[in-house]
């Protein structure tokens, strides 16, 4: 029996690869923004509609250099979620700054904008929100909450690349967006990520802490890492870039065949892709299941006929074991029931009907047999 991933990495055809890939046998320029890491960049800010970007060696180390380069006192509270890949946590403690959690709402899953505020103390000096499944943060709400105590918002996007809100990208938003191209994203660079913003002057400060702070030969004007994109990295996104929209259709078509598929499955919320003004990219399909023992029971079953399914996001990155004991107590009602509910089911371009077939008579099955009520 075949194998069912939750995701599976879209790639270019072998010889087209292969043939991108040639020249870099003769010049030898491998890394250190070469050729092919400027091209990217370039037809990037083109597919995205923004002012600024810069590549990065991955999604986690764009959003660990965007908070860096904002220079925030050691200790200061960032306001965030817990309802996230535990990436999204770590970029801020790795800074030096305290995260604060705040609850999600209970319809898109992202951080409750209604809440930011009465979080908000004299050490505040950010806001962390995340895009999840591609659902949208209130970034108006944010906004105006950010304008009126002078914090900086930093958008963690990368649920959201492609889409866009009231026909402006995404990437647009807050003072920074950071965007992951890891191989299971909608659009990969096998490894890789970016930061887009609209201050032309956080474009050498990124440069800056991705190289060293290598300005010249004999250069070093700061400290900084390598967070440096590679060619190979740079090629296989060239590649793929062209074929974003199509596989992004055929994600939606097959998203919209579970959608029809799931009717009547008692007690199973399902996704909501049409949220008003938003241009969606299908990344994920996530249902919320009755309760923590039947998503429990769904992911099991999944998994004893080889399809792999997801607890994503659990447990919450506040209840990690590196951060559990000092975030035990907060309120987070939400983001706790959400956690312990959801799964995340196969969907990529590929996805055949008839494994999508048994996808849905597993969950379906699963619940039934629980006596689920409507």
């Amino acid at each position: 029996m075949n194998k069912i991933w939750v995701t599976r990495s879209s790639m270019p055809s072998y010889e087209e690869f292969i043939e991108k890939i040639r020249p870099l046998w003769e010049t030898r320029w491998l890394t250190n923004m070469g050729t092919y890491h400027k091209e990217l960049e370039v037809q990037l800010k083109a597919y995205l509609g923004v002012p600024c970007l810069s590549l990065m060696v991955n999604g986690h180390m764009a959003l660990e250099m965007a908070i860096q380069a904002m220079n925030f006192p050691e200790g200061s509270e960032v306001i965030t979620t817990p309802f996230t890949f535990v990436s999204t946590t770590h970029a801020i403690v790795r800074n030096r700054l305290t995260p604060v959690f705040c609850d999600i709402n209970p319809d898109d899953y992202t951080i409750d904008a209604d809440q930011i505020e009465g979080l908000i103390t004299s050490d505040t000096v950010a806001i962390v929100p995340v895009h999840v499944y591609g659902n949208i943060c209130d970034v108006e709400k944010i906004e105006k909450i950010a304008g009126r105590y002078g914090l900086k918002v930093i958008y963690d996007s990368c649920h959201a690349f492609g889409e866009t809100y009231g026909g402006r990208g995404i990437g647009c938003y807050g003072d920074a967006s950071v965007f992951s191209f890891h191989a299971t994203k909608v659009f990969h660079t096998i490894e890789g990520g970016a930061v887009t913003f609209s201050d032309e002057a956080l474009y050498k400060k990124l440069y800056n802490l991705k190289n060293f702070g290598i300005q010249g030969e004999e250069l070093v004007v700061g400290v900084g890492a390598n967070a440096k994109m590679n060619e190979f990295a740079a090629v296989m996104g060239l590649c793929n870039l062209p074929e974003v929209e199509k596989n992004i259709l055929l994600r939606k078509e097959r998203a919209e065949t579970y959608l029809e598929m799931f009717q009547g499955v008692r007690g199973l919320q399902l996704p909501d892709f049409h949220r008003k003004d938003v241009k969606q990219n299908y990344g994920y399909f996530p249902v919320l299941c009755p309760d923590r023992n039947i998503r429990d029971q769904v992911y099991n079953n999944l998994r004893q006929q080889n399809i792999y399914s997801r607890k994503y996001f659990y447990p919450l990155t506040s209840r990690a074991a590196c951060f559990a004991e000092k975030y035990a107590n907060l309120p987070l009602h939400i983001a706790e029931r959400i956690s312990e509910t959801v799964l995340v089911l196969p969907l990529y371009p590929e996805l055949e009907y008839e494994d999508m077939e048994r996808v849905v008579h597993i969950v379906r099955k699963t619940i039934d047999a629980e006596g689920v009520k409507a």
